[in-house]
């Protein structure tokens, strides 16, 4: 089993950029394979409920935050956990994942989803309601861009014509992308897009029932050989973890714990450290 630590870039992390990288260093010493940012440009404020996360949390640019990270870090990977992709201009967006590509040489993990708080996307001028179909035009392009010259890609919601755009990522068109989220247009996107599939706060038991929808699908869908052996990587659901909860999430076909620490540990350092640095002992 891999270990993940998710929200580097909220909480404390984000108030004080120092205690994002003391807690990206001691995660890569004590033997964390990777950190993971979340994303939120703004909140809805009073909150909805459908968002469990307070109006006045603080969060940094996930881009921003490891491309800090890559510069203080040597192994640790580099995920976002998941780039709302819909409301990112897709010309845009392929320069920011190949910046941390290369800053980080070649640690970036692509976490992506569609979204769903439909304040945030008013905000950012971008409609809730074709965010599916959007997505997938915005991967299409993001995979041009990525692995070939004088790019076109024309479709409803994209035109892009005539350029090229360099560096290209350093695994050329390999980029890790894991996708978020259970519904069935989520789930049929990892089948046929992506390297990994990533689920938010699920229990063994709801892992396993995805992964046997996860099987199903593919025996039914073409998945690029490139791809290889779809990895699953899961946020566990509320309860604490311990060893043999680590076990059952095995046994349900997972190969990375993304561990959100408490919210009161994420808002004191010398909290946030200690979880960090113990963690992995107690649980591998």
């Amino acid at each position: 089993m891999r270990l993940g630590l998710f929200g580097i870039n909220t909480d404390l992390c984000a108030l004080d950029p120092q205690v994002a990288a003391e807690t990206a260093l001691a995660a890569e010493d004590a033997g964390w394979e990777s950190v993971w940012t979340g994303e939120h440009y703004v909140l809805p404020d009073p909150a909805v409920p459908s968002s469990p996360t307070r109006p006045d949390t603080p969060f940094l640019d996930p881009f921003v935050t490891l491309g800090h990270l890559a510069g203080v870090t040597r192994t640790l990977l580099l995920g976002t956990g998941v780039t709302v992709v819909p409301v990112h201009p897709p010309v845009l967006l392929a320069k920011q994942v190949v910046t941390v590509d290369r800053i980080s040489g070649g640690r970036f993990l692509f976490g992506i989803g569609v979204g769903y708080l439909e304040p945030e996307f008013r905000a950012l001028g971008v409609p809730l309601s074709d965010r599916g179909v959007r997505t997938d035009e915005y991967l299409e392009a993001l995979q041009a861009l990525w692995t070939t010259s004088s790019v076109r890609v024309v479709g409803p919601r994209v035109s892009i014509v005539g350029v090229t755009a360099g560096p290209r990522p350093i695994r050329l068109g390999a980029r890790p992308v894991h996708v978020g989220g259970a519904s069935p247009a989520a789930l049929r996107r990892a089948v046929t897009r992506a390297h990994g599939w990533y689920g938010w706060a699920v229990t063994p038991e709801q892992t396993a029932a995805v992964d046997a929808q996860l099987a199903e699908l593919a025996d039914n869908l073409d998945r690029p050989a490139e791809l290889g052996r779809l990895e699953i990587s899961v946020t566990p659901a509320g309860r604490a973890l311990d060893a043999s909860l680590v076990a059952a999430y095995a046994d349900a076909g997972v190969d990375r714990l993304i561990v959100s620490p408490p919210g009161r540990v994420r808002r004191d350092r010398d909290a946030l450290l200690r979880f960090v640095t113990d963690t992995p002992a107690a649980l591998l």
